[in-house]
């Protein structure tokens, strides 16, 4: 069952791996309660934990002094969607300047597929510098309509 009511969760957290599983949950839980089926929650879960992974690992540069906000949106009054908003405290990057993991040169690399895997698994996906500082990632997920099936 959709929220008839806007949700809106903001976390802050130190940038350390420990906090993924929580994320996870906090998405996992306003993914079910917008009505995302557990398809979109799995896939929601895998991109925030990229994008969270991302402002860790390359935005904040590991370093446990510096914070990793998201913010997760649901407003009512525009269907049952749900607006994600990842940022770090990094410097700037140009995501015109990621390597296509689909080339063959890539193919085989461990990482370089995060921004590919958000932008595969959510309807819509922003990456820009944030007004407070560091990058951010803006992702959203609507619902799939209901479906009835008759026998």
């Amino acid at each position: 069952m959709a929220a008839s009511r806007p949700i809106t969760v903001r976390l802050e957290f130190s940038s350390t791996f420990e906090m993924l599983d929580f994320v996870q949950l906090v998405s996992d839980q306003v993914g079910r309660s917008i009505g995302l089926d557990d398809d979109a929650v799995h896939w929601v879960g895998v991109a925030i934990r990229e994008s969270v992974i991302n402002a860790i690992k390359h935005g904040n540069q590991n370093d446990q002094g510096k914070h990793v906000f998201v913010e997760f949106e649901a407003p009512s009054e525009t269907g049952p969607e749900l607006l994600i908003r990842v940022r770090d405290q990094g410097t700037r990057f140009d995501p015109s300047t990621l390597a296509d993991p689909l080339a063959p040169e890539n193919l085989l690399k461990s990482s370089g597929r995060g921004i590919f895997l958000i932008r595969s698994f959510m309807d819509e996906v922003l990456l820009q510098r944030a007004p407070e500082g560091g990058m951010e990632v803006r992702m959203t997920k609507r619902a799939a309509p209901a479906t009835s099936h008759r026998l």
